[in-house]
């Protein structure tokens, strides 16, 4: 089974293209969740009981981890043992955006893909492929390029245009033509711009986008899966973090994200 063949099965059997963000910024835990030996891992492991029914993925962003430091990297440590533990099908994205060249792309391979154990990670491709083969060989793992990102400030740099070209469009062709070659390739394509998700759809085929800014970067669920689904149906793991983890029910939350996605694909 290939990386990609992992998402599409849990895609299919939960019947969901929703992906839960574990970004567990300390200063916003519940109290109940603070008063634990280990507060994040206590509260990711509640967030991943009550919405994994719902959920084909689980992404981390490491930021929120690595502020804490040792105890924090030990809380994400024993959030992915668990998430491999109770439920192995389940799709896993370390957000880290790295990439980087030599000795110093080894050890993010092992760290992340390796002793933390996720499935994918995103990467930027700003370093060109040198940066970027040390996890494009790795058919077992999934490397998603950071390609039309969500925030407001994108189209500074990834609206330059290169012979008429737009940067982000270039980005979709190289992944598309050049650094798939093990088919373990994935985009980030931001919900915050459907137009350029449509057209990143048409040059890339099949290919699937990990989707964040649903929510509260003002994403519009329906305008994105509409833009952004493949022939099959599938093609997106659609993230939303705080929209279900701090939300008052985050079953309810993850329900209402995994049926909003299936009513518009």
């Amino acid at each position: 089974m290939s990386i990609v063949d992992k998402y599409n099965s849990r895609a299919d059997k939960v019947n969901s293209l929703a992906c839960v963000g574990l970004d567990a910024d300390f200063e916003k835990l519940p109290e109940k969740s603070l008063k634990e030996q280990f507060p994040q891992f206590s509260f990711n492991k509640y967030i991943i009981d009550v919405t994994h029914e719902f959920a084909a993925a689980f992404k981390a962003n490491i930021a929120f981890y690595e502020a804490r430091g040792e105890e924090g990297m030990k809380e994400l440590k024993m959030t992915m043992d668990y998430l491999r533990g109770s439920h192995p099908d389940i799709f896993t994205i370390c957000d880290a955006k790295r990439a980087d060249i030599g000795n110093t792309n080894r050890g993010y391979v092992t760290s992340i893909l390796d002793w933390l154990g996720f499935d994918a990670m995103t990467l930027h491709p700003y370093l060109g492929r040198e940066a970027l083969e040390p996890f494009l060989a790795r058919p077992d793992k999934g490397a998603i390029i950071l390609c039309r990102t969500s925030n407001p400030g994108a189209g500074e740099l990834q609206d330059l245009k290169v012979d008429g070209k737009p940067v982000w469009q270039i980005v979709a062709e190289k992944v598309r033509d050049e650094w798939n070659a093990n088919e373990n390739c994935m985009l980030v394509v931001g919900a915050t711009y459907p137009e350029e998700m449509k057209t990143i759809r048409a040059i890339t085929g099949e290919m699937t986008f990990l989707v964040p800014g649903i929510g509260a970067q003002g994403g519009e669920l329906e305008s994105a899966v509409q833009a952004g689904v493949n022939k099959a149906k599938k093609g997106m793991i659609v993230n939303s973090s705080r929209g279900v983890i701090f939300a008052e029910d985050p079953a309810k939350a993850a329900r209402e994200l995994r049926d909003g996605i299936n009513q518009y694909r």
